[in-house]
């Protein structure tokens, strides 16, 4: 459900003004134009640590963020190092109708593929020894801890795997693993298996644009690491709303109605 129509919808249903769900309250802190517009190539915030503060609500860039969003592949230098079977694999899970693919589904859709997604905004909440991402799509979150300790031992998988943090200079590096088997990084079905190690390094240009190089290592499923970056724009003055993916969602028994016809049409 599209954001816009989500909040009319929220609106509708709870009977509330508008200003109760914080959509135009200005944000605390921001730097702000004569004319009152938020500066967003102002320099970047600080911790008392003298860390970048990655805090706030963010989505991704225009454009080329929703391309990465349906494919991947164009962003990647010398295209993606397939292990045998996995191009035909991804070819599979691209091909009409489509029912499994995650966000149909109403399924989590994995760090990756949340990082290109236009239409999902995340809020960052950044304090000592952990930063949180705040997901509006499923009202769900991640935990980055920044604290020292080592990646864990794994005794589950997860949708989101679990993630350490550390900065070298004014990069915060987040290392990832234990993932859950069979995701998807996009659209178009490019796998993600439980032996992936994603590595993130966040970059806070300045006050409105945060840079996101993501290298996906994955030895079942790519013959070596691949890298892309992704550019979020900070979403000032709103906030996020509450997104349930399965309240009031048609869109699969549509698609699955639409694939029994494509079969009965091709006997």
């Amino acid at each position: 459900m599209g954001r816009s129509i989500l909040a009319f919808v929220v609106l509708l249903s709870a009977c509330v003004s508008l200003s109760a769900q914080w959509l135009h309250y200005p944000t605390p802190g921001i730097p702000r134009t004569p004319d009152g517009k938020p500066n967003l190539s102002a320099p970047g915030p600080k911790t008392p640590d003298g860390k970048p503060d990655l805090s706030g609500i963010w989505n991704i860039q225009d454009n080329p963020g929703q391309t990465q969003f349906l494919d991947i592949a164009p962003s990647v230098q010398g295209g993606l190092p397939y292990r045998t079977g996995i191009a035909e694999l991804t070819k599979a899970r691209s091909a009409p109708p489509k029912t499994s693919e995650p966000i149909t589904r109403c399924l989590p859709i994995g760090i990756v593929e949340r990082h290109t997604w236009i239409g999902g905004l995340k809020k960052i909440v950044q304090i000592p020894g952990l930063l949180l991402i705040l997901n509006e799509y499923n009202t769900s979150f991640r935990q980055i801890f920044t604290d020292g300790r080592p990646l864990p031992t794994l005794d589950q998988t997860a949708w989101d795997g679990y993630s350490i943090g550390k900065w070298e200079g004014d990069t915060l590096v987040v290392e990832t693993i234990g993932f859950r088997d069979g995701q998807w990084l996009d659209t178009e079905g490019k796998p993600l298996t439980d032996a992936a190690k994603v590595t993130e390094r966040f970059r806070r240009v300045d006050f409105g644009h945060l840079e996101v190089e993501i290298t996906i290592d994955d030895p079942k499923a790519y013959t070596k690491p691949w890298t892309f970056k992704v550019n979020q724009v900070l979403v000032p003055d709103t906030e996020l709303l509450e997104f349930i993916c399965l309240e009031n969602e048609k869109d699969i028994q549509h698609m699955n109605a639409g694939a029994q016809k494509l079969g009965g049409e091709a006997k």
